[in-house]
């Protein structure tokens, strides 16, 4: 393991280590990532000892007294590199209340430490002291098996592992579906039996992990052990509303738990963007309560896109998601997430192509991808059907943009034009004149310039029985525009 130990710190370590007549490791994470051909930027260093006294005697040795930050409570300290941040820890052992995750900490034992850590692959550690046994494994619960088995498995009983650390459920659920690892059987049943704990652990933990979960590579490993633990119930209950399938007279709606899944793997394709993933787990969220059965029809879900982007913020306050302009996005792409596949069933005008770029706005690449990945049929004539239809879509909103530029429209004439040419008040009227001008644009009866729009409210205005009583101007640069 030498080889893998040749960033100059490991040798300040060592040496200081030697000085001090500590033994000093290199454990968890960065260990793991060696035998997975990862890089890792954190590494965990363990002493037999006081860490934050080691870690400030490493700190003046390489002269970073000022990037060593140390954490009283915990016992810890962190050293922050250029491309490393080294945490210092002493080993320790630890015990639990039932009512809380937090543990009652003592000095221990590098076999006391290694056997408080959560699964097999992060308990492995490398020796850091100076001399014959610098380099070397120490792997008591065969860490190294478990990686090559692709296995997660915890160092002592998990039923004692996952009760005393509910959080380590999710974690385990974590890592299965970061590693596409599959979790043991002993520790999966154990996870089942105490999924009530993880009512002690604090929403903003738990979004943590499901967030890692939904950035893994292919987030359905996760949700899919999520669900069959009966964890996904307690802490995401609306998503699993959305499993089953309900039969009547023989006709049956598919199950919007896995269609769901199946987009969110489609999006994991295309994009890295968390939001946008949480826009593919949400955008049928409200088909449980939509749903209705039609004789004629069958089932239904109307208005789900709507319901849908309205329990969007309850959703995110319930999971300690931000409440920014992450929340709007999220709800903006479920509220229009049915129409682009409109537009591609239909003949594509280009009045409907103008309102779902002035209803989408910047964000109009996003939907298309969220409606890229929602095509789950299996029926490759209708893929291909799909396909092709979206890349007609995808040309008129090219086509239809350059044009009229409505992407994030900004109107031609204001509020405060239309009431210098009326002398009007803010009032309805204003609002009636710049509707009637947004529509026509939308609509293609006029230009998106400021010429024309005014030339329609001065018509619209008369009819209105409004008196024009100063044109508002064109500004310059709509003057050179217009000539051009």
């Amino acid at each position: 393991m030498r080889k893998h130990l040749n960033h100059p710190i490991f040798k300040t370590i060592s040496e200081e280590a030697q000085r001090l007549n500590i033994e000093a490791f290199v454990i968890g994470g960065f260990v793991r990532d060696i035998f997975l051909k990862r890089p890792s930027k954190d590494v965990d260093i363990l002493v037999l000892g006081n860490g934050v006294e080691f870690a400030t005697a490493v700190a003046k040795k390489v002269g970073l007294e000022k990037r060593l930050a140390v954490f009283k409570n915990f016992g810890t300290a962190m050293l922050k590199l250029e491309d490393l941040e080294v945490e210092f820890v002493g080993a320790r052992k630890e015990s639990y209340r039932s009512h809380s995750r937090k543990p009652i900490v003592e000095e221990g034992t590098l076999q006391d430490d290694q056997n408080r850590r959560d699964f097999t692959i992060n308990a492995m550690a490398i020796r850091l002291n100076d001399g014959s046994t610098f380099g070397e494994l120490v792997d008591p619960f065969n860490g190294v098996i478990d990686l090559e088995y692709k296995t997660i498995r915890t160092p002592l009983d998990p039923d004692i592992t996952y009760s005393d650390d509910p959080l380590r459920m999710m974690r385990a659920i974590r890592f299965a579906s970061q590693l596409h690892f599959e979790i043991e059987e002993k520790s999966l049943k154990a996870i089942t039996k105490n999924k009530d704990r993880i009512k002690i652990v604090s929403a903003e933990r738990i979004t943590d992990e499901l967030n890692k979960i939904i950035l893994s590579k292919k987030p359905s490993i996760g949700f899919n052990l999520l669900f069959d633990t009966g964890l996904l119930e307690l802490i995401f209950p609306q998503m699993v509303a959305l499993h089953g399938v309900e039969t009547i007279n023989g006709r049956s709606h598919k199950d919007n738990f896995y269609h769901t899944l199946e987009v969110l793997d489609n999006i994991c394709k295309s994009t890295d963007d968390l939001w946008l993933r949480w826009a593919a787990i949400l955008h049928d969220i409200a088909k449980p309560a939509t749903k209705r059965y039609d004789p004629v029809h069958g089932w239904t879900f109307h208005g789900h896109e709507d319901k849908g982007a309205r329990m969007v913020p309850k959703i995110f306050r319930q999971l300690k998601l931000p409440l920014n302009e992450k929340m709007k996005l999220v709800e903006k792409l479920v509220l229009l997430h049915l129409r682009p596949i409109v537009l591609a069933q239909e003949v594509v005008t280009d009045s409907a192509v103008r309102r779902l770029l002035f209803d989408a706005g910047e964000d109009i690449d996003a939907l298309m991808k969220l409606c890229h990945a929602d095509v789950t049929t299996k029926n490759e004539f209708k893929i291909k059907k799909y396909k092709r239809n979206f890349e007609l879509v995808q040309q008129k909103l090219k086509d239809v943009e350059e044009r009229d530029k409505i992407r994030n429209w900004q109107p031609p004439v204001t509020g405060t034009d239309i009431m210098t040419m009326f002398q009007l008040p803010a009032g309805k009227e204003v609002g009636v004149l710049k509707n009637l001008v947004r529509e026509a644009i939308l609509e293609g009866e006029i230009k998106n310039d400021r010429e024309e729009a005014l030339g329609f409210i001065v018509q619209k205005g008369v009819e209105m029985g409004l008196i024009v009583y100063d044109r508002a101007p064109i500004p310059e640069e709509e003057k050179d525009k217009n000539a051009v």
